[in-house]
């Protein structure tokens, strides 16, 4: 992987693959069979990219945990520049091109899952995945949709069963989560505050889990762990940046909830943005606990770009005021991981509705909605 910080995909280097190369590449279509030795592939598939569309769907579809590798062969052309499925060597134009990887302009790359929500991962000549989560597995080219490079790959694809006994739970859509129940949400705060008192962000959804679960799904579906910087960020060197990986791990302003900063804040990047967009989230321990299950409360915003901060005429993050889509997105990239075995929404008393300002000064709005998920505690998922 190019970007650090997404340890769900675990991407072999092309040495550790040689021996597969050379007995499965110069045969790819023949679906030669596996050594006798090791496990049979559950799927085997070939495919071929589409010259003219960055993303090329296939039918085969993956679940969390399965193990998937890949072989291929062709090439591309660049301005008369041919290159194979690792791509052209990225230069210093490349640094103004929004690409899916930091990897080479033109390359095989893969996701698994639905577009939005899926992150894009290097395959070049050969890799190999333990898919964090599941869906159909789509290919494509390291290239923006208007790029006039070119190119058509051919990928031989198996997937194997998972190891070590490694089993998936899908993620139930119930009518109630038990431990999550009217008094309980009758005696969470609905909003955050600021260090002067103001609200801010609407509690907009409620997980129950140990702490390790509670880290293992957000990891597993590729958020990284942010710091709160008690100090505030500094954006003027953010701003003439398109680096996503440094607008990504750029430290949250804490917020305040039972009284206390954000326990942890986590950062996801989109699979195609410019560097001043990333969805963020908080989550708070909320107090006590239910028959050893720690409930966490947490606000999530979409970060779309920066604005002027009306309490001290600085510089902000600029939220998506529809903040219910990122409600949403926290919960497709966390029930894809296999981790989660029951979600559902319900509407808390005294629920924040319509548009609404934010500390900063900024509006959003909201259904009032809040959405609850109960992890899995089983480790050997992960």
């Amino acid at each position: 992987m190019a970007r650090t910080g997404l340890p769900a995909l675990a991407v072999v280097s092309t040495a550790a693959l040689t021996t597969y190369l050379a007995t499965v590449v110069p045969t790819l279509g023949s679906q030669a069979p596996s050594p006798a030795s090791a496990p049979a592939p559950r799927v085997t598939a070939d495919v071929s990219t589409n010259a003219s569309n960055t993303w090329t769907l296939t039918d085969v579809a993956v679940q969390p945990g399965e193990r998937v590798v890949f072989a291929a062969r062709g090439s591309g052309s660049c301005s008369g520049v041919q290159f194979g499925p690792t791509g052209l060597p990225r230069g210093f134009q490349d640094l103004l091109r929004v690409l899916p990887l930091q990897t080479g302009r033109g390359a095989l790359i893969g996701r698994i899952g639905e577009p939005d929500v899926a992150q894009p991962f290097e395959i070049g000549t050969a890799a190999e995945i333990t898919a964090a989560g599941g869906g159909v597995l789509a290919v494509g080219l390291n290239r923006a949709d208007t790029d006039p490079c070119t190119a058509t790959f051919t990928v031989h694809i198996e997937v194997f069963p998972p190891v070590d006994g490694f089993s998936a739970v899908t993620a139930r859509h119930v009518d109630a989560v038990a431990g999550v129940s009217e008094a309980v949400l009758a005696g969470l705060p609905r909003r955050v505050r600021d260090s002067q008192g103001n609200a801010g962000d609407i509690v907009n959804f409620l997980i129950l889990g140990s702490e390790a679960a509670m880290q293992r799904v957000f990891k597993a579906a590729g958020w990284v762990v942010v710091d709160a910087d008690a100090r505030g960020a500094v954006f003027s060197g953010i701003l003439a940046s398109l680096s996503k990986q440094a607008y990504l791990t750029l430290p949250m302003s804490p917020l305040f909830l039972f009284g206390r900063s954000q326990d942890f804040g986590w950062a996801h990047a989109e699979p195609i943005t410019v560097a001043a967009s990333r969805h963020h989230l908080r989550v708070w321990r909320a107090p006590g606990e239910d028959a050893g299950t720690t409930l966490w409360a947490g606000a999530a915003t979409h970060d779309i770009g920066f604005e002027r901060d009306q309490r001290n005429n600085g510089i902000t993050h600029k939220i998506d005021p529809n903040v219910d889509l990122e409600r949403e997105f926290v919960e497709k990239s966390l029930t894809q991981t296999g981790l989660v075995t029951e979600f559902t929404y319900t509407t808390p008393p005294d629920a924040v509705k319509g548009v609404q300002k934010t500390a900063t000064g900024g509006t959003f709005q909201s259904d009032g909605n809040v959405l609850v998920l109960k992890l899995s505690e089983d480790a050997s998922k992960r």
